[in-house]
């Protein structure tokens, strides 16, 4: 049986983590295991979750954007990446502040109630017109396009309609031709 990742870094934070986890065992949430580490749902939605790094662990709330974050503890998980996580950052067990936290957690809590959440946005569909011809002058290839999810789809028009030159769209349509037949996805071999 394959052994489940769990994050590297939590075992420098281990009594840290479990003062967390002992604070979030007070609320409504439920604890769950997801991407290798303990993550509290609301009726199956992801509201907080709890990890360990290298010079700090913490709390994410998942869209803690709406957190009013009225003590300024908060910080963006990942600025210009994340739209809607953010994160409390702890680099010591006395920097926990109970009270505080599970209001903040509440207020995650009230919001998931609200229905406020961060709806990722879906890109502009691409369009491109030379591979629009191509799939009319061949009905088995626009069938074999057909066959795969709008994700892969996608992944093959954006190839295509990023070439700048139209001697580019046709060496590239010369490549992937044969694996859209085939049923292999344009980057199938990076993926697991």
């Amino acid at each position: 049986m394959e052994e489940k990742h769990t994050w590297d870094k939590v075992n420098q934070w281990e009594e840290e983590l479990e003062i967390l986890k002992g604070i979030l065992a007070k609320t409504e949430l439920v604890e769950t295991t997801k991407w290798g580490g303990p993550i509290y749902t609301l009726n199956n939605k992801n509201i907080v979750g709890v990890g360990g790094f290298k010079s700090y662990f913490g709390v994410w709330f998942m869209n803690g954007v709406f957190l009013n974050d009225e003590a300024k503890v908060l910080v963006n998980a990942q600025e210009g990446v994340t739209k809607a996580l953010s994160q409390w950052r702890f680099t010591a067990k006395e920097e926990i502040n109970e009270k505080l936290l599970l209001a903040y957690i509440q207020e995650a809590i009230d919001n998931e109630n609200k229905g406020l959440s961060h709806k990722p946005v879906k890109k502009e569909v691409v369009i491109c017109d030379f591979f629009a011809e191509e799939l009319k002058k061949d009905s088995a290839f626009a069938k074999a396009f057909d066959a795969f999810s709008p994700f892969k789809q996608k992944e093959f028009l954006e190839y295509i309609a990023t070439a700048k030159q139209e001697k580019t769209k046709i060496t590239r349509m010369e490549k992937i031709k044969p694996m859209v037949l085939e049923n292999r996805g344009l980057n199938d071999k990076y993926r697991g």
